[in-house]
């Protein structure tokens, strides 16, 4: 059955795409009547999303880009300005999970990728694309965090301080953009059948945790022109926003 055309003629953006939660979310953004720019290391990835797209009949760019270069980020942003003159959608999907490993363990090099990819890049990506989505009559962003920010397990320090660090950035972000038409919102999808799951959890059975397809479907809820919620965390596994802790005395 095809899906009613919720978000027909608008431009979505999506970082992480070529698997997982990222190429569910772009097909199910483009299947609501979105053109998606699909961003992704791997081509051989973005070329089964496209052949995915397509024979939907809906429509897709990939885009191979490693999202460590910053000054790639800023060219796309250009090509995106030049060519579409907007962005409405933009989704920070892309993360790796470093090693498992004591914070004491892990090297210079493992805390240099994991915060460029999940802190840094997207840090660019506001940047960059905020121009874009300040052109938009409704413009939409969304953050993938991490119960791991809670958590806090003694291996997955690097990781838990990346998207600690990146939940705090977007609601500055999303306050400092309280008064405009932006939406900015963070949304944890907790555990999910994918492969970047199965790295970190590989004694877990796959079969008992949702699909990236379901985690998708909600995701495209956020993106929509009618979602008005503003600095929020949506908590996929307790289907409901997370509560955030303000101190007595502000900073």
């Amino acid at each position: 059955m095809a899906k009613p055309r919720l978000l027909g003629d608008r431009i979505a953006l999506v970082t992480g795409a070529s698997r997982g939660i990222g190429a569910a979310l772009c097909i199910a953004l483009a299947e609501h009547g979105a053109h998606v720019i699909a961003v992704a290391r791997s081509m051989d990835g973005l070329a089964e999303l496209h052949a995915a797209v397509s024979a939907r009949r809906s429509t897709l760019t990939p885009v191979q880009l490693d999202l460590a270069n910053t000054d790639a980020i800023a060219q796309l942003a250009t090509t995106i300005e030049e060519r579409y003159h907007q962005l409405d959608i933009l989704v920070g999907n892309a993360g790796v999970p470093g090693p498992n490993v004591a914070v004491e363990h892990a090297t210079m090099s493992d805390w240099t990728e994991v915060l460029a990819i999940n802190l840094t890049a997207n840090w660019q990506l506001i940047r960059c694309m905020h121009p874009l989505l300040k052109q938009s009559d409704a413009g939409r962003a969304v953050f993938i965090s991490s119960s791991a920010v809670r958590q806090a397990r003694a291996h997955r320090g690097l990781y838990a301080a990346s998207k600690a660090g990146l939940e705090s950035l977007v609601r500055a972000y999303a306050a400092a953009n309280v008064d405009t038409p932006l939406r900015i919102n963070l949304f944890n999808p907790g555990p999910i059948r994918t492969q970047m799951r199965a790295t970190v959890a590989p004694g877990e059975d796959p079969l008992s945790l949702d699909t990236p397809q379901q985690c998708a479907e909600k995701l495209v809820e956020l993106c929509l022109p009618s979602f008005q919620d503003n600095g929020k965390l949506y908590d996929y596994p307790a289907r409901g926003y997370m509560e955030f802790s303000n101190p007595s005395v502000p900073a």
